[in-house]
């Protein structure tokens, strides 16, 4: 009986675009504290150097992997497809997802393999400053290992894409989380007894949670995929027309990640591991406010699209958009001001030095300038999906993408060109003096290409379905004067708590961040009031309501 009722409670329907994306954004909290565990353990233990270099780079092949063959079982493919399938019958959606099951499994298996084989010469290319010694044999096998992943965690977007079609936001919101606590399983108990490779174990542990927890929700539905030999053609070749622009488009991301983490193989030893922790803790932001509301608007955007209500589209659209503004910029100025105590609390101990603390915090800070930026563009990727529309996110993302590369490329190859930009960066960000501030130069790079990236998909989707309403801009002014405000209200408040505790420990510095933080917010909320702004009324209207009705997890807002 108690397992059926926590069943029913995870299997619960999420309706409404703010109830899905505060239902996401709750879990993707605790996934990301989680994650904030797990690095705080790796920086624990390894400190930024060899290991977590090799660690990190290991990565980067499943997970393109993950985002060429998995395209044909992602969310962009699956929700709009999947839900024209159920329209047509049970047979049919059950026809359709065993097809694509199918083909994928196959060819996951098979690309894995021969990345098996090859994997040495092609990490030679890839990482050229790790390719010596044993730490070159580490990388190999922990990319090995790490091929795993791709095959668990293709299957279970595969599931995903299924949950979200019936608005099963909350058990798709829990596998995260689960990945999070089968890696850090590997780091506490499978690193003490295997070695590195234990490493891997918790990863590729971490990504069979991920798809294991879904399951019963797939099944049921009535859809859980069987292998079959007699596969639907007509739907493979459907959705690959539809998933290879789609694929190009997600994956160069991780292309541009992979170039820049190659740059960085021939920096200073550790470059490698800040540049992916600072990325990870600026994901944090990016994850609660952008992926949530962009995942909670697809599936409603798609099925809006193929009513052909363009009108509640727009609307929606724009609604997403305000409240991802909203959010972004009073949290991506509380990031850059307290961005030292962020680092310090969350990775600045025991093998992590204080040179590696103070280079993270300068990497996050240029980062996180991008973060609303990513957002948004997150939900012109998913409104143009929703739409069928793949070719231009890609025209823009190749362009954008191969600026990035460019500009890295360029900052890099020519230091003396180059020298007053990056003496002008290690004195804004104070990290003068600091051996390996080179480093500055690729998160300057990702977040220009970034930057030229939103712009390009901010004027198509206007020429495409129209400007947003003054609202919207009325939302962003209000929201940018927050931001000035909040961070200068954190950033007088930090030297004024500077004298109320102890910062040479780590629970001072966290209390100086947090109190300093929380004066920030709070004048940042009365500013907001007194401005009229119609979105902080919502939240303080969820919050009323929540302790009113207290049974209600996550109430919905009637409107914006």
């Amino acid at each position: 009986m108690i397992a059926q009722r926590i069943f029913s409670f995870i299997n619960k329907e999420t309706g409404g675009l703010h109830k899905a994306a505060y239902v996401l954004a709750f879990f993707t909290l605790i996934y990301q504290v989680l994650g904030i565990v797990r690095d705080r353990l790796l920086a624990y233990t390894f400190g930024a150097g060899d290991v977590l270099d090799i660690y990190y780079a290991a990565f980067r092949i499943p997970d393109l992997i993950l985002i060429f063959a998995g395209s044909i079982v992602s969310l962009a493919v699956i929700v709009p497809l999947l839900t024209n399938k159920i329209e047509e019958g049970d047979a049919a959606a059950k026809s359709f997802v065993d097809s694509i099951f199918s083909f994928f499994l196959v060819s996951i298996i098979v690309i894995c393999t021969l990345l098996f084989i090859f994997a040495p010469i092609i990490l030679k290319i890839i990482f050229p400053g790790l390719a010596v010694g044993a730490s070159f044999d580490n990388l190999i096998l922990l990319t090995r290992i790490f091929l795993l992943s791709p095959i668990f965690l293709g299957i279970s977007n595969l599931f995903s894409g299924i949950v979200q079609v019936y608005k099963r936001f909350f058990v798709y919101a829990l596998s995260p989380i689960f990945y999070n606590v089968g890696i850090i399983i590997g780091i506490t108990l499978f690193y003490p007894s295997f070695g590195i490779k234990g490493l891997a174990f918790g990863v590729v542990l971490g990504a069979l949670l991920h798809m294991l927890v879904q399951i019963p929700s797939v099944y049921e539905k009535g859809l859980f995929p069987t292998l079959r030999i007699s596969i639907d053609w007509g739907i493979i070749k459907r959705v690959a027309l539809s998933s290879i622009p789609r694929s190009f488009t997600i994956s160069i991301t991780s292309i541009v990640i992979l170039f820049l983490l190659g740059f960085a193989s021939t920096l200073d030893k550790g470059t490698i591991a800040i540049f992916n922790l600072a990325f990870n803790l600026q994901s944090v932001p990016l994850s609660i406010v952008g992926v949530s509301y962009s995942l909670a608007a697809f599936p409603m955007l798609a099925s809006l699209f193929i009513r052909d209500e363009m009108k509640q589209f727009i609307n929606k659209v724009e609604i997403s958009a305000k409240h991802i503004v909203f959010w972004s910029l009073p949290i991506l100025t509380l990031f850059i001001v307290l961005r030292a105590q962020i680092v310090r609390t969350v990775l600045g101990s025991g093998e992590f030095s204080w040179s590696a603390t103070r280079l993270t915090a300068a990497t996050l800070a240029i980062f996180i300038i991008s973060v609303f930026a990513q957002s948004l563009i997150l939900l012109y990727l998913r409104s143009y999906y929703a739409t069928g529309d793949t070719k231009k996110p890609l025209i823009f993302g190749v362009i954008s993408g191969s600026i990035t590369i460019l500009l890295a490329f360029f900052f890099l190859a020519f230091p003396a060109s180059n020298a007053y930009l990056k003496y002008f960066l290690e004195a804004l960000l104070k990290v003068g003096g600091v051996s390996g501030t080179t480093i500055l130069f690729l998160p300057l790079a990702f977040s220009i290409g970034t930057f030229l990236n939103l712009i390009l998909l901010h004027r198509s989707f206007s020429k495409d379905f129209g400007r947003f309403s003054g609202d919207f801009w009325k939302t962003s002014r209000q929201s940018f004067y927050t931001a000035i405000i909040v961070g200068f209200t954190t950033f007088q408040s930090l030297r004024i708590f500077d004298d109320f505790f102890n910062i040479q420990t780590v629970f001072g510095i966290f209390a100086q961040g947090l109190f300093s933080g929380l004066m920030g917010i709070i004048i940042g909320v009365c500013l907001l009031i007194l401005l009229g702004n119609k979105e902080v009324y919502d939240v303080i209207d969820v919050i009323r309501r929540k302790f009113r009705k207290p049974d209600i997890i996550l109430p919905e807002q009637v409107e914006l």
